[in-house]
């Protein structure tokens, strides 16, 4: 007797080429593995995933869709590819997994076409909710779920799992070879996430309310073993940790770093200023041996009392900031930092003391790699941030269509929020001082830029950025098209 089939669909997420391994959905489909087949449809690799959805629906007899979705380019493709395959396939039970649907859960099921939510970790109660689907029994009562039965109902949290007791990623399920991607990181590249969640609590960050501010890890002997495996099967040499925080503790990122060291793999991860800052110097040359080539941290503001109003916690400063990249610098490991300007109450200024900062870091660390995103509220009970957003006029879209437009695509990815305080004239400041910027200290990551332009951008870039002349750089915006070099993102986006 066959098993089921559970299809699982990775909307679109980044450009052709780039493409990472569907980790959430690996995550919770090898909760079921053993049991039931499962099939991916990833939206990165498949021109039509609708068409697809319900060409492989009708061939397996497939009774439930599960989808993983981040706002942005994740959502505006999951909305009309859900709208068509629910008008297609009516009783084919749609499932909604991912920060977006765990926040914005009303507006997802008011659809109309996504049927269930499972918030926060998925893995146990999508078990449960599969095994019921299959085998009878009520979906109602199932932890975590959200689901729409006159009103919304908002099930209780199921207990978390300790990463150590769930499966490994059922890598023998997918084509692990069309992930293999080359970076600055190394020519052989793949993916993983080694713990759940964050402990903190800073109020622009969608993971809050997805984790609760738990943070569960993978043991620094189960990571190693993961990567020991994607080396040996895939001789990778190089690894991203698409962890929220890779590095909350010190003592588990030292045995890391000794397990792996010797095997020439180059990796990045994402951590916090004041917890790296206070790692002893023998966990960073741990560090350094073992291969960690870049580390992104959220910087986020040059101003403290901004960094205050975010909730940062911990030793979050300015002056730690600075004194964290000084020190990468000792060890050769270059600083990713990300900043969102133009919070609220005064965006202008907020950036003005942001763009000063910025040059600081520069000055010390000239390897220092830069994200600029633009505030842009998320749904967080009690955040100061969010409450002035609202005063100002901000509100959230009412429909998914609404949350796929391109507005609103543009929003989500913090680039042009058009949000009600932000002028144009404030928007084009963080835009012109970004592309000068980037020509004068180009970023260490593009692998396709060569000497000679990099020369070249930084002759062009002179003047403008030793006179603190950002406005209207056309001619180095003009550079960008004709030699498509990159600004800095995270390796993770």
């Amino acid at each position: 007797m066959s098993r089921p089939t559970v299809l699982f669909y990775n909307p679109l997420s980044t450009s052709p080429g780039k493409q990472r391994l569907p980790l959430s959905l690996l995550a919770i489909s090898a909760v079921i593995a053993g049991d039931y087949d499962i099939e991916f449809v990833d939206g990165n690799l498949i021109a039509d995933p609708a068409a697809h959805i319900i060409e492989r629906a009708r061939a397996t007899g497939a009774r439930l869709l599960a989808v993983t979705v981040m706002p942005g380019p994740q959502l505006r493709q999951a909305v009309p590819v859900c709208k068509q395959v629910k008008a297609t396939l009516p009783d084919l039970t749609i499932l909604w997994g991912g920060y977006f649907p765990t926040q914005h859960y009303e507006v997802t099921l008011q659809s109309g076409f996504v049927d269930y939510v499972i918030q926060g970790q998925g893995e146990a109660p999508f078990r449960q909710f599969v095994d019921r689907l299959h085998q009878g029994g009520s979906l109602h009562d199932i932890p975590s779920l959200v689901y729409h039965d006159g009103s919304i109902r908002i099930n209780p949290r199921a207990p978390y799992v300790p990463m150590d007791n769930l499966p490994w990623y059922p890598y023998d399920r997918i084509d692990v070879s069309r992930y293999i991607g080359r970076s600055y990181l190394g020519t052989r590249v793949l993916s993983h996430n080694s713990s759940f969640g964050c402990p903190f609590a800073c109020n622009f960050c969608a993971v809050v309310a997805l984790s609760n501010r738990r943070w569960l890890p993978e043991s620094a002997e189960r990571v190693a073993n993961i990567v020991q495996h994607l080396h040996r099967n895939w001789r990778i040499n190089g690894l991203e940790f698409h962890d929220m925080d890779f590095f909350v503790k010190e003592e588990r990122t030292a045995e890391f770093a000794e397990r792996i060291t010797g095997l020439g793999i180059h990796w990045w991860g994402l951590g916090r200023v004041d917890t790296l800052m206070s790692y002893s110097d023998q966990t960073w040359e741990k560090m350094r041996r073992s291969g960690v080539k870049m580390i992104f941290m959220g910087a986020e503001s040059g101003d403290d009392q901004t960094l205050k109003r975010m909730n940062k916690g911990g030793k979050a400063s300015t002056s730690l900031t600075l004194a964290l990249v000084e020190r990468m610098k000792h060890y050769g490991i270059v600083p990713e930092l990300s900043f969102v300007l133009g919070n609220p109450p005064d965006p202008a200024e907020d950036i003005e003391a942001t763009i000063r900062f910025i040059r600081q870091l520069k000055q010390i660390n000239p390897a220092t790699e830069l994200v600029l995103y633009i505030y842009t509220p998320v749904p967080q009970e009690g955040s100061i941030l969010l409450d002035e957003a609202t005063r100002l006029g901000f509100r959230f879209p009412e429909t998914l269509e609404a949350w796929a437009s391109p507005e609103w695509a543009k929003f989500s990815m913090r680039r042009d929020p058009s949000t009600p305080w932000f002028k144009d004239a404030t928007r084009r400041r963080v835009r012109d001082f970004e592309a000068v910027i980037n020509a004068y200290y180009p970023t260490v990551t593009d692998i396709r830029l060569h000497g000679h332009w990099r020369r070249l951008l930084r002759a062009l870039s002179g003047w403008r950025y030793r006179f603190q002349l950002y406005d209207w750089p056309y001619e180095l915006k003009a550079l960008q098209r004709l030699i498509h070099y990159r600004r800095p993102e995270t390796t993770g986006f």
